[in-house]
């Protein structure tokens, strides 16, 4: 979080694969694609985030006279191969799709274009950066896609998984359309709304629940939420609110924002209960805001009640993502260059979602012109282009036979892979988290409402240009005949 060296956040593997390289003296420029197969939590998609600390890590990549010393400890690498690391920098490029952006499996999220010890090297922290808060993202977005306009606080720091995961947890939780979190250093860091009130420790540090409401308005007059829940909701909570809301109100001094915050209990019922009472006692702008390992099913679940509930603090299960804690993206060798040419790689599986896209790729988003919405995702080489004045074929890569052509004048083309290092120099300015907020909640609005449901959402497609699909082809066919090559000489 504070620009730390983490060339030495790799798995071991790198370091050995890298002496490997350098003792075989073979180094060729090479492209990596991280992408992911599933999207979380049985969605129908996901948000790219993590992008600006994947710039800060890469930026401060180098092995420190320590990170030296104590590889050479480990009595595994040459004093030569040391050597080399000592003046390690990256060099290479890497493109990648801007933070906030909705994604879909198999698409590269990043690209690497680098020699191949560079290139295997930031494996392992692209993974964990980018998996990390695109999973936190993804939760979030659902949560928010529940709460059906309503804000929802993050509040998720005291059940993250260490100080890190909070703070771009809940970085990334803002992007995808949060409105702010209890986190102070993340408020701090990012820019960020820092919200919350009082825990049911200050009603019980006084003798009385009506003095605590009283002495945290006299505080807060500005922003006066009372948490209701200590003792009894209903018979105490809410009419002592009330009391204090009314001696405002007397005093002329009514809060800009002013409301009610309840932690359990039968949420859809104390809310309606306590929304007739808070109406009937002239106070129908008093928010109910409502905590209580909340996530997007209970909100929706909720929200089917009719429960009078206007603002959400989402935590542990935001913050964990705890129903799907993993976000599975994977990074795998798509091309190795040979002179001015790219070299298509691809590794084979008895699962066809393991098999991975060859070549040097980019994206294009598709869109419906009239709607604005997705169509598909077209993943191309990178030295394809396409006319919108022209037919667009777009066709299932694995069911070949379900075919759609779009009428020039119908759709749109967007590239969504961006330079981001060039060189080894970043040619990228990241956004501030607010306006990458923004932009999160503009591409949210691409999607057609049956891709954002729970259940069975229905999947954008993510299709293969024929040029790319021809070469994916040839080459498993190549392989095909390998195998059946040997399997007749084992025979």
């Amino acid at each position: 979080m504070s620009n730390e060296n983490l060339t030495l956040l790799t798995d071991f593997y790198e370091l050995t694969m890298m002496q490997g390289y350098f003792k075989n003296q073979t180094n060729p420029t090479v492209v990596f694609d991280m992408f992911y197969r599933v999207n979380p939590n049985n969605g129908g998609y996901a948000i790219c985030c993590g992008l600006e600390q994947l710039i800060d890590y890469i930026k401060e990549l180098h092995f420190s006279y320590e990170d030296i010393e104590y590889l050479r400890e480990l009595n595994v690498f040459d004093e030569d191969f040391l050597n080399y690391q000592a003046g390690f920098h990256f060099s290479g490029d890497i493109y990648a799709i801007p933070e906030g952006s909705i994604v879909f499996p198999m698409e590269p999220l990043v690209k690497v274009i680098a020699p191949i010890m560079e290139a295997q090297l930031v494996e392992t922290a692209i993974l964990c950066i980018m998996n990390h808060q695109s999973l936190i993202a993804t939760k979030a977005a659902r949560v928010c896609y529940a709460a059906q306009g309503d804000g929802v606080m993050e509040f998720g720091l005291r059940r993250a998984q260490g100080p890190d995961a909070a703070t771009l947890g809940a970085r990334a939780a803002v992007i995808a359309g949060c409105v702010g979190t209890s986190n102070v250093l993340c408020a701090k860091k990012f820019g960020l709304p820092a919200l919350g009130t009082h825990a049911h420790s200050w009603i019980m540090s006084f003798s009385d629940e009506l003095t605590a409401f009283r002495k945290y308005a006299e505080l807060y007059p500005d922003n006066t939420t009372l948490l209701v829940d200590t003792y009894d909701t209903l018979r105490s909570g809410v009419p002592n609110a009330i009391k204090v809301f009314t001696e405002l109100r007397n005093a002329d001094r009514m809060p800009k924002m002013y409301g009610i915050r309840l932690d359990s209990g039968d949420l859809s019922y104390l809310s309606k209960k306590a929304r007739k009472m808070l109406d009937e006692a002239g106070f129908p702008d008093a928010v109910i805001c409502a905590s209580s390992d909340l996530d997007e099913y209970l909100i929706e679940s909720l929200k089917a009640q009719g429960a009078a509930i206007g603002s959400w603090g989402v935590g542990t299960n935001l913050i964990t993502s705890k129903d799907h804690p993993a976000f599975g993206g994977v990074y795998k060798l798509a091309a190795i260059k040979d002179g001015d040419t790219f070299i298509p790689r691809i590794k084979l599986s008895e699962n066809q979602w393991k098999i991975t896209n060859p070549g040097n790729k980019t994206i294009y988003r598709v869109y419906d012109k009239t709607s604005g919405k997705i169509h598909a995702d077209l993943i191309c080489l990178a030295d394809e282009s396409f006319d919108e004045n022209e037919p667009l074929l777009l066709f299932d890569p694995v069911n070949t036979w379900k075919k759609l052509i779009l009428e020039p004048g119908t759709y749109t083309m967007r590239e969504m892979l961006v330079p981001i290092f060039k060189g080894g120099t970043c040619v990228y300015n990241s956004p501030d988290v607010m306006d990458i907020r923004k932009y999160c909640a503009k591409e949210q609005d691409t999607l057609w409402d049956e891709t954002k449901r729970f259940v069975n959402p229905h999947n954008v497609y993510v299709d293969l240009s024929e040029k790319l699909w021809n070469i994916k082809n040839e080459l498993l066919a190549s392989y095909s005949s390998s195998s059946a090559h040997r399997r007749d000489i084992n025979a």
